[in-house]
C-alpha cells in the first residue's frame, strides 16, 4: 500500500507545480499588462495637464491683450485727456519760455553756419534762399566788388567804366539764370548750375584782377 500511496502522490506535485508556474506566468502577465494600461494612464494624465496649461496660458495672453488694448483705448479717454490738459496747463508757461530760447539759440546757430557757407553776413542771410542761394550769394559779392572797381581813380576812367558796365550785364544775366533754373526738375538744375558757376569764376576773377589782387 505504501509503494501505490507514493507513486499517486508523484503526479499530484508535479501537477501542483505545474498549476502554481501556470499561475505565476498568468500574475506576471496580468502584472505588466496593469503596469501598461497605469503607464497609458498617466501619458494621457500628462496630457491632458499640459493641454489645460496651453489652454490657460492662452487664456491669460488674451486677458492681457484684452487689458492692454483697454488702457490704450482709455489712453485718450476723456477724463485722461482732461488730466493731460490740466498738466499740459501746469507744464506749458514753465517749458515754453525754454523750448524758445532753445529754438532762438538753434536757429541762430544754423542762420550763422548758413551765412558762413555762403560767404556773406548774417544780415544778408534773409536776402538769399532756394537752390541757388550760394550763386546769388557769389553774384551779390561779385556786384560789391565791382562796386570798388568803379570807384577806383585813373586815366583809363573810361575803360574801366566799360568793364563796370559790361561785367554788371553778365552778372544781371547770371542772377536771372538763377532764379529761372529754380523751376527746373533737379537734373537740368545741377547742370545749369554748374554752367552759371563755371561762368561767374570767370567774372570773379576778372573783377578780382581789376582790383589788384591775383
Amino acid at each position: 500500500m505504501g509503494l501505490f500511496t507514493k507513486r499517486k502522490r508523484r503526479p499530484s506535485r508535479r501537477a501542483e507545480a505545474k498549476a502554481l508556474k501556470h499561475k505565476a506566468g498568468l500574475e506576471a502577465k496580468l502584472v505588466a499588462r496593469n503596469d501598461r494600461k497605469s503607464r497609458r494612464a498617466e501619458a494621457r494624465t500628462q496630457r491632458k495637464v499640459a493641454k489645460a496649461q496651453i489652454s490657460a496660458l492662452q487664456a491669460e495672453e488674451k486677458a492681457s491683450l484684452k487689458v492692454a488694448a483697454k488702457a490704450e483705448r482709455e489712453l485718450f479717454s476723456a477724463s485722461q485727456v482732461k488730466k493731460y490738459l490740466g498738466v499740459a496747463r501746469v507744464l506749458i508757461p514753465v517749458l515754453a519760455p525754454l523750448a524758445y530760447r532753445a529754438a532762438t539759440f538753434v536757429r541762430a546757430q544754423l542762420d550763422t553756419r548758413k551765412a558762413q557757407q555762403l560767404g556773406i553776413g548774417l544780415d544778408q542771410l534773409g536776402e538769399f534762399g532756394g537752390h541757388g542761394a550760394k550763386l546769388q550769394a557769389r553774384i551779390a559779392n561779385a556786384e560789391a566788388a565791382l562796386g570798388k572797381v568803379s570807384a577806383q581813380d585813373g586815366k583809363d576812367k573810361g575803360e574801366t567804366q566799360k568793364f563796370v558796365t559790361a561785367t554788371q550785364s553778365r552778372l544781371e544775366s547770371l542772377a536771372t539764370a538763377v532764379q529761372t533754373a529754380e523751376q527746373m526738375p533737379a537734373p537740368r538744375r545741377r547742370a545749369v548750375h554748374a554752367s552759371i558757376s563755371d561762368e561767374l569764376s570767370t567774372v570773379e576773377a576778372d573783377v578780382l584782377a581789376r582790383l589788384g589782387v591775383r
